[in-house]
């Protein structure tokens, strides 16, 4: 069984036109899975829907909670990639789990989203990584501790 929570962040913004701001929507998770036929047993609980910008130290004690008292040894975290390395080192000293942050840099609801790739690969590193904390992006398997996020490039980096 895999635990997947989401807390907001990008991949869960919606868009209503051109000419308004985003808002962080119900999660897209659930469809997305179902429409690309995940069958891998998980449950889906959305934490909170917020912009990880937004996100105090409150907030990230409640996913450290959620996380350490979930009862699968693997977990899926979605997350807005702004503070992502943040809240992955809030979670490392959980030990016995396999947990992935994942999130995307276009909303899921976008045609050219980033976000189906990167849940289905962060479901991937769930099931074959050891124990430990982890953020999988855009094909790659980064040590939050030895991470940033390069804001120019829209990509995370080896520090």
């Amino acid at each position: 069984m895999i635990e997947i929570f989401t807390t907001g962040g990008t991949i869960d913004k919606v868009y209503f036109d051109a000419l308004s701001e985003y808002k962080i929507g119900a999660t897209a998770l659930p469809d997305m899975l179902a429409e690309n036929n995940v069958y891998v047993p998980h449950r889906v609980t959305q934490l909170m829907r917020k912009d990880s910008l937004e996100l105090t130290d409150e907030d990230r004690n409640i996913i450290r909670d959620a996380v350490a008292a979930s009862d699968a040894p693997m977990v899926l975290v979605t997350h807005g990639t702004d503070t992502m390395v943040q809240t992955g080192r809030v979670l490392a000293d959980i030990k016995g789990k396999t947990i992935i942050l994942t999130g995307a840099m276009q909303p899921a609801t976008l045609r050219n989203s980033d976000a189906e790739f990167n849940v289905g690969f962060a479901l991937a590193a769930t099931q074959t990584l050891a124990p430990g904390i982890y953020i999988a992006m855009n094909g790659e398997v980064f040590d939050p501790t030895k991470t940033v996020k390069d804001r120019a490039a829209h990509r995370f980096v080896h520090k």
